[in-house]
C-alpha cells in the first residue's frame, strides 16, 4: 500500500508572510513561490534544484542536505525553535540532527514533504516516518494536515487491513527504538497480529498461508517476537498454533537444533555435527559474543512455551533442553524443562536423550582433550526418568512403563560404550525403574554385556554386581544362547542361564508336543519336519543337562579352591591363574564333548546377533 502527499497549502503561501525568529522581522517576497524543482545527490550531499540559492545545511549521519531554512521552519517545530548560527564554510546555516529516526533516508523524505514534492507513503516507510515528524514536531499547530496527523492515519489504516504489511511495519520498528515504543506503534501491531491471529489462527488472505506467516514471524527480534507471543497467548489461541510459532523460531535462531547429536559414535575424535555447527557459528560471528545472544533467546523461548503437553512434541522439548545445556541457561527454567519431559518421556527415542554433558564454556576445552569425562549427561536423564515415576504415580497409569523400560534400556546400551561412566552410574540409572516395569530383560543384558565389553578390567565382584540387576527368567530363548556362552560374565551368571535356559527349552518343547497336528490334507513332509524339531529339542535338553552336571562339579571345585586359597592366604595372581583354567576347561567342554565331537544341538552351532 503506497500513498503519495503534498501539502495541503503552496509553500508560496508562507512566504507571503511576515516570520517572528528570534526577534528579528523577515519579510519574505511574494516571488518566492516555487523554491524546488528537484532534488540532486553528488557524493554524500543533497541539493536542491532552485532559483533560490539554499541557506541551511543540514547533516543526517553521513549525509549533507543543502536545503532552504523557510520551508523547514514552516512545518517542524523543532527547527523553528532552534538558534542558528552562521556558517563559517558557506556563509549559510549549520545543523546536525543527531540520533535522527530512520536516518537520511527518512530525512529526505520529509523534506520532499515540506517542499511540496510527491512523498510516498508505504509499509517499510511509515513507522520511520511517524518517528520521525514526532522528532521534528510536525505537528497541527503549525500547519493542517501535517506530516504527524497523516502518518498516524496511514498507519492506523495499514496496521487494520493486513498481515503481511502489519507484519512489515513491525519489522521496521527494531531500529526506531525508543521511538516506536514510545509512540505505541510496536503494541499496535503485536495487538493486531495477535487479534488476527486469534480469530483465524492462520491468515487466510489469498497471498498468505500459514508456512509463509510462521517465515515471517520468525525474523522478528527476540523482544519483538515475545511481544507478538504475549500478545497472542492473551488472546487464548491454541497451544498448538503457538507452539509452532516458537518452534519455527527456534530452528531458524538457535544453530544446531535440528541436528542429531551423534554421542559414542563420534567419541573417538571427540566430536560431532553439533560441536562443529555451534563452533563454526562462533567463527563467523567472530568468538563467543553469540553465547550470550542464544541464551536470551533460548531462555525467552523457554518462558513463553504453553504448559499444555500438545503445544510442542516431546523431541523438541529435548531439542531445547540440549541447547539450554549448552548455553547454560536458567536453572529453574532448565529443571522445568526437565520436568515437562517426565511427563512425555514415553515419546522421546534414544537419540533424542542424548544429551551432552558440556555447556559452551568448556567445548573447546572437551573437543581436545575428552579424557576423563563422560561424553553425556547422565545426571539429566535420571531426573527426568524419575520424573516420569512421579508423574506415573499421580496418575496412576501403568501403560508406558513398558515404553519407558525398553527406552531406557537402549539408552544404557548406549551410554555403556563410553569408558568413562562409572559403574554406578550405570547402575543407579539401570535400577530406577521397578522390577515389574520390565517384561523382558534382554535390552538390559545387552546394555550390561556392552559394559562388560567397554570395561575389560572389571573386577570379579564387579561383574557380579552389574549381573545381579538382570533377572535371567526374563531372558528370551536366544538371550539365553548367547549368555550361556558369553565369556565376560561370571560364573555364577551363566550357571543361572543354563538352568534358565533348560526350563525355557523344556516348556518349548511341551509346546511344540501340544500343539495340534493341523489340517490331515497337509503333506506328510510337515509332520516330518516338526517331529525332526521335537527330536532337536529333546536331544539339545539332554546335551544341556550334561553341560549343566559338568558346570555344576567344576563350580564345586571352584569353590573348594577358592576356600583352601583363602585359608592358606595364597597370592591372589595364583587364583586367577586357577579361575581362567578352569573357565576355560568349561567352555572346551560347552563346544565339545570328550570324544571331540560336536554337540548335535542348536545350542554350540547358533550365535545370537547380540555379539
Amino acid at each position: 500500500m503506497k500513498q503519495s502527499l503534498t501539502p495541503t497549502q503552496n509553500l508560496g503561501s508562507h512566504y507571503n508572510r511576515t516570520d517572528q525568529l528570534h526577534d528579528q522581522s523577515i519579510v519574505i517576497s511574494d516571488k518566492l513561490i516555487n523554491l524546488a524543482d528537484s532534488f540532486e545527490k553528488k557524493e554524500h550531499s543533497w541539493f536542491i534544484t532552485s532559483h533560490v540559492p539554499t541557506d541551511l545545511t543540514i547533516q543526517v549521519q553521513e549525509i549533507t542536505f543543502n536545503v532552504h531554512k523557510y520551508p523547514l521552519i514552516a512545518k517542524c517545530g523543532y527547527i523553528a525553535q532552534l538558534e542558528f548560527q552562521p556558517s563559517i564554510s558557506n556563509f549559510g546555516y549549520d545543523l546536525k540532527l543527531e540520533n535522527f529516526p530512520g536516518g537520511s533516508e527518512t530525512f529526505e523524505i520529509i523534506l520532499k514533504f515540506c517542499y511540496g514534492l510527491p512523498a510516498d507513503l508505504s509499509p517499510n516507510n511509515i513507522a520511520p516516518l511517524r518517528c520521525a515528524s514526532e522528532f521534528l514536531e510536525m505537528t497541527e499547530e503549525l500547519e493542517a494536515g501535517n506530516l504527524i496527523s497523516k502518518t498516524e492515519a496511514f498507519l492506523t489504516l495499514l496496521v487494520l487491513s493486513s498481515w503481511k504489511d502489519t507484519i512489515t511495519v513491525l519489522k521496521s520498528c527494531e531500529t526506531l527504538s525508543p521511538w516506536a515504543e514510545n509512540l505505541q506503534i510496536v503494541r499496535k501491531c503485536c495487538d493486531s497480529i495477535a487479534w488476527k491471529a486469534s480469530r483465524e489462527n492462520i491468515p487466510r488472505d489469498t497471498d498468505c498461508n500459514e508456512q509463509w506467516w510462521f517465515h515471517e514471524v520468525t525474523t522478528f527480534r527476540i523482544d519483538h517476537f515475545m511481544r507478538v507471543i504475549s500478545a497472542i497467548k492473551a488472546k487464548s489461541t491454541r497451544p498448538e498454533f503457538i507452539g509452532k510459532c516458537i518452534m519455527h523460531y527456534a530452528e531458524r535462531w538457535l544453530p544446531g537444533m535440528d541436528m542429531e547429536f551423534e554421542g559414542l559414535r563420534g567419541y573417538g575424535i571427540g566430536r560431532n555435527d553439533l560441536q562443529f555447527s555451534i563452533m563454526s557459528t562462533r567463527k563467523e560471528e567472530g568468538g563467543y559474543g553469540l553465547s550470550k545472544e542464544q541464551k536470551v533467546i533460548i531462555e525467552n523461548l523457554l518462558s513463553v512455551l504453553p504448559p499444555q503437553p500438545e503445544a510442542v512434541p516431546c523431541k523438541f522439548l529435548l531439542q531445547m533442553l540440549k541447547m539450554a545445556m549448552m548455553y547454560s541457561a536458567s536453572p529453574a527454567l532448565i529443571s522445568e524443562l526437565e520436568k515437562r519431559v517426565g511427563m512425555m518421556l514415553e515419546d522421546a527415542t534414544v537419540n533424542d536423550l542424548l544429551i551432552p554433558s558440556y555447556n559452551s564454556a568448556d567445548l573447546g576445552k572437551l573437543v581436545n582433550s575428552p579424557e576423563g569425562h563422560t561424553i553425556h549427561n547422565i545426571d539429566v536423564v535420571q531426573r527426568i526418568v524419575e520424573y516420569f515415576l512421579m508423574h506415573e504415580h499421580q496418575q496412576q497409569e501403568k501403560t508406558s512403563r513398558i515404553n519407558v523400560s525398553k527406552l531406557l534400556d537402549s539408552y544404557l546400551a548406549e551410554i555403556a560404550g563410553d569408558p568413562n561412566l562409572s559403574i554406578t552410574k550405570f547402575q543407579v540409572l539401570a535400577d530406577l525403574l521397578p522390577e515389574n516395569a520390565r517384561t523382558c530383560d534382554d535390552g538390559l543384558y545387552r546394555a550390561i554385556d556392552t559394559y562388560l565389553k567397554t570395561h575389560p578390567s572389571l573386577p570379579e565382584h564387579e561383574r557380579r554386581r552389574l549381573c545381579r540387576m538382570m533377572n535371567c527368567d526374563k531372558l528370551s530363548l536366544d538371550a539365553c544362547t548367547h549368555a550361556a556362552q558369553n565369556d565376560r560374565l561370571p560364573m555364577k551368571t551363566i550357571v543361572q542361564v543354563l538352568f534358565s535356559e533348560q526350563v525355557k527349552m523344556r516348556k518349548a518343547m511341551q509346546a511344540k508336543e501340544l500343539a495340534p497336528s493341523g489340517n490331515n490334507s497337509e503333506p506328510d513332509e510337515n509332520h516330518s519336519s516338526t517331529d525332526a524339531e521335537i527330536k532337536s529339542l529333546k536331544a539339545e535338553l539332554e546335551n544341556v543337562k550334561a553341560r549343566m552336571a559338568e558346570l555344576q562339579s567344576d563350580y564345586s571345585e571352584l569353590q573348594q579352591e577358592y576356600e583352601k586359597i583363602n585359608k592358606q592366604q595364597k597370592n591372589v595372581s595364583r587364583w586367577s591363574l586357577g579361575w581362567s583354567k578352569i573357565k576355560k576347561s568349561f567352555h572346551t567342554k560347552v563346544e565339545g564333548n570328550e570324544t571331540g565331537e560336536s554337540h548335535p544341538g542348536r545350542f554350540s552351532k547358533r550365535r545370537s546377533s547380540m555379539s
